[in-house]
């Protein structure tokens, strides 16, 4: 049985919305956008909490209420849905399709975008930050497979680094460039 895995960043979502975000910091944006990603990777793995990402992002000490206001606003920054390849996604289903989700992130935002139920209707999800690994490293997409008990697996990923790993793996991967190439490349609607 082949699998579709999405990945959900701007693919499954919309590009990010970061600018309550940027707001509520009070950062000037290129400042806040390279604190933000700096240490992502890291946070995305499990290998920093919510605590400690925001605090080496906003290069001081937050506070309970502040790390729950910030995890939400980046929630909320990367749950606009995108439509086209949500259409996509329900097609699959409609067609009895094994779809699943893989995405970079930690686990407070995973909790969050389960919640969704665009989410909520993806058969198999699986996060970095409950995995302890990230993409586009090996490890992860072994680890996929060994869960869907199969290599045959499309993945969908708009970054290139991320593809690549994919197919490292064994696996077939897909550069995202948005929902028309991708419906074109499953031969879908």
């Amino acid at each position: 049985m082949t699998w579709i895995v999405f990945d959900y960043g701007n693919v499954i979502s919309a590009d990010a919305d970061l600018w309550p975000l940027i707001g509520h910091t009070g950062l000037e944006p290129d400042r806040f956008h390279e604190a933000y990603w700096r240490r992502r990777l890291d946070y995305d793995r499990g290998d920093l909490d919510s605590w400690e990402y925001w605090s080496h992002t906003l290069d001081r000490d937050v506070d309970d209420d502040e790390v729950e206001r910030l995890v939400e606003l980046d929630i909320a920054a990367w749950s606009t849905p995108n439509e086209g390849t949500l259409a996509i996604l329900r097609e699959l289903q409609d067609r009895g399709t094994s779809v699943g989700l893989l995405s970079n992130a930690p686990a407070s935002t995973a909790d969050g975008w389960d919640r969704l139920p665009w989410i909520a209707a993806i058969e198999r999800r699986f996060y970095s930050g409950r995995l302890g690994m990230v993409k586009p490293d090996l490890e992860i997409f072994e680890h996929v497979a060994a869960e869907l008990g199969t290599k045959d697996i499309v993945f969908i990923d708009d970054r290139a680094d991320n593809v690549e790993g994919a197919n490292r793996a064994g696996l077939t991967g897909v550069l995202f460039t948005g929902a028309d190439q991708l419906c074109g490349h499953l031969s879908l609607m």
